[in-house]
């Protein structure tokens, strides 16, 4: 066990390095900088806590007696609301009031650490009750997601066991709840991983499905039928897909809807996001492309039909096709040569 914790704790630290320079990108949190910032340092806290861990199981747990450990600690739980509850509830707020919820961070340097613990976990046992009573609000939004909330639900059943440990740490010696804990950290990056895998915009999607979820009906004078088809011709007939800066907005105006009426047309009618939507045509676009023009690269491919990065294109095109833009261009050539 002790060995399989190690190996973990150092998958941690390289899939926190990973995910923060390849997930965490301005271009998969338009509009939600808070949620950036805190998701970002939500990694550097389990880092350290995952740093911490393997120091212990090396040298002795004692060295986990400090107020350093307890302020990460602490600090875990409130940083995963901060950064969830914008993308879940659609809702950036204030930021002095967020700000609020690090407050029991700042007692924990003071605290005796056979407090500090069972506390930490106490806490983080309130926020995943918010966690899931947020996730049941979008219920209605589950057929988009339904894998990767699969997955997620594996995430927060291990996030609900570590909190049952640490609650009952008293009952448990240090190196077998400490070893475990370090444990649940490691899975948590792997299922985490695997769900950006399947979705890599899985943040962008989730936001779009939350403000739909809370939002009031705005088409009630709107004939949809007509916007929808009107949509789908700018869409096919004008390829604005192809417009690198194209956003929910700009497409808005142009059919004479709010940015609120447009989401909700294509999330009602079509079951998806705007983001997915744009996505697909412009995957659609690129397989054309990659059939019929063996000799274009993939980036000049990539960037014809709209997408603004190769890595960007690589993401929306393995979620979609579920295979690489190159191995799909190697598919229809042997299909071609057979």
């Amino acid at each position: 066990m002790h060995t399989l914790a190690t190996l973990l704790i150092g998958y941690s630290v390289f899939s926190a390095l990973s995910i923060g320079i390849i997930h965490f990108r301005c271009e998969n949190y338009k509009g939600q900088l808070f949620a950036q910032a805190m998701g970002i340092i939500l990694l550097l806290i389990l880092t350290g806590l995952q740093l911490s861990h393997f120091y212990a199981l090396q040298y002795g747990l004692g060295s986990l007696h400090n107020p350093h450990y307890q302020v990460m600690l602490l600090a875990v739980a409130p940083a995963f609301y901060l950064f969830s509850k914008p993308l879940l509830q659609a809702q950036n707020g204030r930021m002095l009031p967020q700000l609020l919820h690090l407050a029991p961070v700042l007692a924990a340097p003071f605290l005796p650490f056979q407090l500090a613990l069972p506390l930490a976990f106490a806490i983080g046992a309130g926020y995943l009750l918010w966690l899931a009573r947020s996730i049941y609000a979008l219920r209605g939004q589950r057929s988009r997601f339904r894998l990767e909330l699969g997955i997620l639900g594996t995430v927060f059943v291990t996030a609900l066991v570590v909190m049952l440990l640490g609650l009952g740490l008293p009952l448990l010696a240090e190196s077998t709840f400490f070893t475990l804990y370090a444990s649940a950290i490691g899975v948590a990056f792997l299922l985490v991983n695997i769900t950006l895998g399947i979705a890599p915009h899985l943040p962008t999607d989730v936001s779009e499905a939350a403000r739909e979820t809370y939002a009031v009906s705005t088409l009630g004078n709107i004939d949809c039928d007509m916007m929808l088809a009107e949509v789908e011709g700018l869409m096919q007939e004008r390829e604005l897909f192809r417009d690198p800066d194209l956003d929910l907005p700009g497409l808005a105006e142009q059919i004479g809807l709010s940015s609120h009426q447009l989401s909700e047309l294509i999330n009602t009618r079509l079951g998806k996001g705007f983001s997915r939507y744009v996505r697909e045509f412009r995957v659609e676009a690129a397989e054309d492309m990659l059939r019929e023009e063996p000799s274009a690269s993939v980036l000049s491919v990539g960037l014809s039909v709209g997408f603004t990065s190769q890595s960007n294109f690589y993401q929306a095109f393995r979620e979609i096709t579920g295979m690489t833009p190159g191995q799909f261009r190697k598919i229809c050539q042997q299909y071609a040569s057979d």
